[in-house]
């Protein structure tokens, strides 16, 4: 088995510790965001090839864009919400 690639590995970890920030505000709670991140990286753990590995984090960047997308939505519709309402 081949060593993986360091940089791979920086970066998947980089997008894990990232997620689990945005995880923090997630609307469900933490606790319910946490396993699932930690389920869904633990399937991907014994990717070898860099071209998976490399696909999974274009995955992981995706969901990130995602979730942050919902918090801007979120934040978009309280704003609106306090200020037409009144």
């Amino acid at each position: 088995m081949p060593a993986p690639n360091p940089e791979l590995r920086r970066q998947v970890i980089a997008i894990y510790k990232e997620l689990l920030h945005l995880g923090k505000d997630y609307p469900q709670g933490f606790s319910y965001f946490r396993p699932r991140l930690h389920r869904a990286f633990m399937a991907n753990a014994k990717l070898q090839k860099e071209e998976d590995i490399r696909k999974g984090i274009e995955r992981a960047e995706f969901v990130r864009k995602e979730i942050e997308a919902l918090y801007y939505l979120k934040r978009y519709r309280t704003l609106r919400k306090r200020y037409d309402g009144a």
